[in-house]
């Protein structure tokens, strides 16, 4: 009688939710198309954030997300592993999001003058105002989220996408960086500039609420990967039809 083998049953699967983005990924591409719902719901968060970032109106945010999810899925084969793959989904979702707003820019009135929140000026350092003066309904946390979200909407895009990155969603600033296609200093240079228009208003209050900002609820991430896995099956069928 032979002696059994102390190698690991290779037949033993691993729940695919347990998965590495990187193996995942493989999988997806070898044709287990089904599995991208998990790179979806898993990132869904910061994908939400990155957009919102560059974005306020809700709901071209949330087509930000599906064309993201959607040009991810078609150019999988473009991901190399020398980056996270939530770095190289953020990249993608960044560039949908800018070129987006870029398109609501030009369908503008030439009359409209534009918003001082595209530069970089010291000057703009001292508009972040509190529009909440009632202390008492800001101690509950809910509360001081939206006063958080105001003012981080308040902030020039130039130090909101970076402080959205880099406070609430956890970012690295390398990862930050790449994601936006800037320097460790200008990240850094930018972040400090945020936080302190943050602090002039509303860090008094903020406690640990910044963490629970721009939550991206279940309901709003079922939509998204709804609609996504709908986009992807018809795009599939109309590639290979029967």
């Amino acid at each position: 009688m032979g002696m059994a083998s102390s190698e690991p049953d290779s037949t033993t699967a691993v729940p695919p939710a347990f998965l590495s983005d990187a193996e995942i990924v493989l999988r997806v591409r070898a044709g287990d198309g089904a599995l991208f719902e998990i790179l979806m719901r898993r990132h869904n968060q910061r994908i939400y954030r990155a957009a919102r970032a560059v974005l306020k109106d809700e709901s071209e945010v949330e087509d930000v997300m599906q064309q993201a999810y959607c040009n991810a899925f078609a150019h999988l084969d473009q991901f190399e592993e020398r980056s996270q793959f939530s770095t190289w989904l953020t990249r993608i979702a960044l560039n949908e999001a800018f070129g987006r707003r870029r398109k609501m820019r030009q369908s503008e009135s030439l009359g409209v003058m534009r918003s001082h929140e595209d530069t970089d000026s010291g000057d703009v350092m001292e508009t972040v105002t509190s529009s909440q003066p009632d202390p008492e309904r800001q101690a509950y946390a809910g509360e001081l989220h939206r006063v958080l979200e105001e003012a981080v909407d308040a902030l020039p895009e130039t130090y909101r996408t970076v402080f959205m990155l880099r406070d609430i969603e956890g970012l690295s600033t390398s990862e930050a960086g790449e994601g936006l296609g800037l320097g460790d200093e200008a990240i850094k240079t930018r972040l400090h500039r945020a936080r302190a228009m943050i602090r002039r208003s509303v860090t008094a209050r903020l406690g640990d609420a910044t963490a629970g900002a721009f939550q991206f609820q279940a309901p709003r991430c079922d939509r998204v990967v709804s609609a996504v896995l709908e986009r992807i099956a018809t795009a599939q069928a109309a590639e290979n039809p029967a």
